[in-house]
């Protein structure tokens, strides 16, 4: 008989394929560049070089987040993913109609969400915080 061990079994580790190291590092990069931006005078060159940055990366983040799935189905935090996709279509259409504060609303509003997607990746038994959690050695 073999001495038990607490490592987890094969089955419950997961690898960073390159759709989640994609998503991973999309969140990751948005929410640092989501931030600077936020931070900086609106309206310049630079803010809206940012801000298309930010776009693209909160765009990759969110759409390839759909294809990581727990047992083959979608979960409830993809409905945040859908609803960050909804965000950013409307706020590029209120800037495009010169609707700064519906604009700002929405992308404050996005930028809260990558914060809660990525915080709830962390609650027990989230695959990609469990991951996350295993690679920087933390369990």
């Amino acid at each position: 008989m073999q001495p038990s061990t607490n490592r987890p079994t094969q089955e419950k580790i997961m690898a960073f394929t390159p759709l989640i190291l994609t998503h991973v590092l999309a969140a990751s990069g948005a929410l640092v560049i989501g931030g600077i931006t936020l931070a900086m005078k609106k309206g310049t060159r630079t803010h809206r070089l940012f801000g298309r940055v930010w776009v693209a990366l909160m765009f990759i983040a969110a759409a390839v987040s759909f294809g990581i799935q727990s047992k083959g189905h979608l979960s409830w935090i993809h409905l945040l993913s859908a609803w960050v996709l909804l965000l950013l279509g409307m706020s590029i259409y209120a800037v495009l109609k010169r609707n700064i504060k519906a604009h700002q609303r929405r992308m404050i509003g996005a930028y809260i969400g990558l914060i809660v997607a990525g915080a709830f990746s962390f609650l027990p038994n989230r695959q990609l915080g469990t991951l996350l959690l295993q690679t920087t050695g933390l369990i």
